[in-house]
């Protein structure tokens, strides 16, 4: 496999894992339990190669402190937005400006810049995002997001930017990805954790059970994405890894279809479409 394909097959193959993730997250029900979860998991997973892999050098631990940060901030976001909004309302937002976030992010700190075509193509597959994850066969005053919810959305897409930027940075002054990918699991999950407990207060044990198969396989693949997210921030530039990712919105619609008989629809197909050519002119103008 070509040097030039390897950072896109590694992106396809995380947007997969992560739409699998997704839906188990989704069918839980209880989204913010369900993501402590889901994080408790991850961390558990690269547990035992936390004794294989070497501690990150002293001159890279700001590079974590500035990661963690971004990562609680994005999840805070997300959890205030999805109790502003509907989901099928935040998530467009959320999701559809992510790779825009990132990519001017990542122009300002790592000095990434982008051809004319790959930015034609970034908006395009943006936009196309945004299209296709908006709710289908709702009314106008079920479509309208109130100005909180609208205001942690473009919070959470920010926050999608941030730390797309900040694991970039940080994967890349690491000797070894996986080093990053062992430490940041063991960390991430005290953000959510501590949040759902307080949310839940007396109720967690209750709140927990009916979440426990699917998180835990839920975080495996969650594990699985981001791992192989943060391996294509060493090989090509942070904003077509994000965009990349993005498509998870398709391959979720795809198995809401195909597992939960959900409805695709004739605007979501030319959404697809456009996303892809979005893709391709992203990938043809590197």
């Amino acid at each position: 496999m070509t040097s030039t394909l390897l950072p896109v097959a590694l992106c396809l193959m995380s947007a997969i894992s992560l739409a699998a993730s997704n839906v188990l997250v989704k069918r839980g029900g209880d989204i913010l339990t369900a993501r402590m979860v889901l994080s408790i998991v991850m961390a558990l997973s690269v547990l035992p190669f936390a004794f294989f892999v070497p501690f990150p050098p002293r001159e890279t631990l700001p590079f974590f402190a500035i990661s963690m940060v971004v990562h609680w901030f994005y999840q805070f976001s997300a959890i205030r937005a999805l109790h502003r909004g509907d989901l099928s309302l935040v998530f467009p937002v959320m999701r559809g400006l992510g790779p825009l976030a990132t990519a001017l992010i990542a122009s300002l700190v790592l000095h990434e810049s982008l051809s004319p075509w790959q930015i034609v193509g970034l908006v395009a597959a943006s936009a196309s995002i945004i299209v296709f994850a908006m709710p289908t066969g709702a009314t106008l005053d079920a479509r309208r997001l109130d100005r909180a919810a609208l205001f942690w959305s473009v919070m959470t897409a920010a926050g999608v930017g941030l730390y797309a930027v900040a694991d970039a940075r940080a994967v890349r002054e690491i000797p070894t990805p996986m080093t990053f990918i062992v430490w940041l699991f063991l960390i991430d999950w005290i953000g959510v954790t501590t949040v759902t407990l307080w949310q839940r207060k007396g109720a967690i044990m209750k709140a927990v059970r009916p979440q426990i198969r699917g998180g835990i396989v839920a975080g495996v693949l969650g594990t699985f994405s981001y791992g192989l997210a943060i391996f294509a921030y060493t090989l090509t530039d942070t904003a077509i890894v994000t965009a990349l990712r993005e498509t998870s919105v398709v391959f979720a619609a795809a198995f809401g279809a195909f597992l939960l008989h959900e409805g695709f629809g004739r605007r979501r197909t030319i959404a697809a479409a456009v996303l892809a050519c979005g893709l391709l002119l992203m990938q043809a103008g590197a």
